[in-house]
């Protein structure tokens, strides 16, 4: 880290990672520098941050933010863009560390952009792996490109998985809070409103990841993450409910060993690990008080209250394009849901509906992705509507 600063771009800035990201390069100054700050609809927000850390070019997602971004930043000297197309060109721009934090499979097209390149990516967007991972990790391999995992959980088995000793790994332990609805009768959260469901116990986090958080689709998502990321069959990988957040995740070892990361909850440290990586950066979250904290308690998942766990590792089992849909059609119901169009407890019908009913073949490519991912959409659209007719 010593030398030149290490130049970022951060795709999703406006978002509870990118803040964080921001943070934690406001408390570094001195090591890091912006290229490109990229959002999708808060103009204000976008204004608002690159007029503080003066990134060589802020790009907006929605076309109608053009206007807005442009007088805002006139006269800054920053370059301002619009548009999905200059989304991809921010992240074609040549960076150390691309951080790719928007959310869903919006993030596919420049997250694979950056992959292209060969760039280091600090990976936030588990929904992009889901969608994508053979293609992903195919052009990982071909470009030399590195992927860095933002997610704690993942972030955490990075920090404690001995690759060059593989062969001698049994198992992962992902862990999960359980969510705001750990403890619900599958009648209560049949009925459960968004608010309810976002207001999640442990972490800061947007809408749509506290939903899936509150239907445990967000571990699924992450099983199948954990499986491209360190190559391991989906028998290795299992999910451990740990109310306290505390352990992040762990890896067991053949002769018992089992190395886990602990920490505060705060996504601070994980992205820390990521931007400085290999170093370690100070950051100013709370210091873990194992005495003040008195005790740490597991519990094995409920894969009949929390049915988006079984349809993920169903997903991973079925492979070809079943990921692809599973995620495309729980954006779909989430976000249904939370516009009050679909009762929380039929998130997870209509994500079985769509793998029941739509071909999962193998997307070879962006665009046999982008279809499948289309497809299922439609359906689960048309899911949602027979749902509430």
């Amino acid at each position: 880290m010593s030398g030149a600063k290490r130049r970022v771009t951060i795709l999703g800035s406006t978002g509870s990672v990118g803040q964080s990201t921001l943070d934690v390069i406001r408390h570094h100054g001195d090591r890091f520098a912006l290229e490109a700050l990229v959002a999708g609809k808060n103009v204000d927000g976008l204004i608002r941050d690159a007029r503080a850390f003066r990134p060589r070019i802020a790009v907006i997602a929605d076309d109608a933010g053009y206007a807005a971004l442009r007088d805002g930043l006139a006269g800054t000297g920053i370059e301002v863009a619009a548009g999905e197309a200059a989304v991809v060109a921010a992240a074609e721009r040549p960076v150390d560390i691309l951080m790719a934090a928007i959310v869903g499979a919006a993030g596919l097209a420049p997250t694979l952009a950056a992959l292209e390149r060969g760039t280091t990516v600090a990976f936030a967007n588990k929904e992009v792996l889901v969608s994508a991972g053979d293609l992903v990790m195919q052009t990982v391999a071909r470009t030399g490109a590195r992927l860095l995992p933002v997610d704690s959980e993942h972030n955490a088995i990075f920090q404690v998985f001995e690759t060059e000793g593989r062969a001698a790994i049994d198992k992962i332990l992902l862990t999960a809070s359980g969510g705001p609805f750990r403890t619900w009768t599958a009648a209560a959260m049949a009925t459960a409103t968004p608010a309810q469901a976002v207001a999640h116990p442990n972490w800061s986090m947007g809408a749509k990841i506290s939903v899936d958080s509150a239907t445990m689709m967000n571990k699924g998502l992450e099983l199948i993450e954990a499986h491209y990321l360190f190559a391991l069959p989906e028998p290795q990988i299992e999910i451990l409910i740990h109310p306290q957040s505390v352990i992040h995740s762990a890896v067991v070892y053949c002769d018992g060993s089992v190395l886990a990361q602990l920490g505060s909850p705060d996504m601070r440290t994980p992205i820390a690990y990521a931007l400085g990586w290999p170093e370690r950066l100070a950051v100013p979250v709370a210091k873990l008080d194992l005495v003040a904290l008195g005790g740490l308690t597991f519990e094995a998942p409920d894969e009949t209250r929390f049915p988006a766990l079984r349809l993920a590792r169903q997903a991973l089992r079925a492979g070809a394009g079943a990921p692809t849909l599973l995620n495309a059609a729980n954006e779909v119901a989430v976000a249904a849901f939370l516009a009050h169009r679909l009762p929380f407890g039929a998130i997870a019908d209509v994500v079985a509906r769509v793998l029941e009913t739509v071909p999962g073949h193998v997307p070879a490519n962006l665009e046999a992705v982008l279809a499948l991912d289309n497809a299922a959409r439609r359906e689960a659209e048309s899911f949602v509507r027979q749902l509430v007719a």
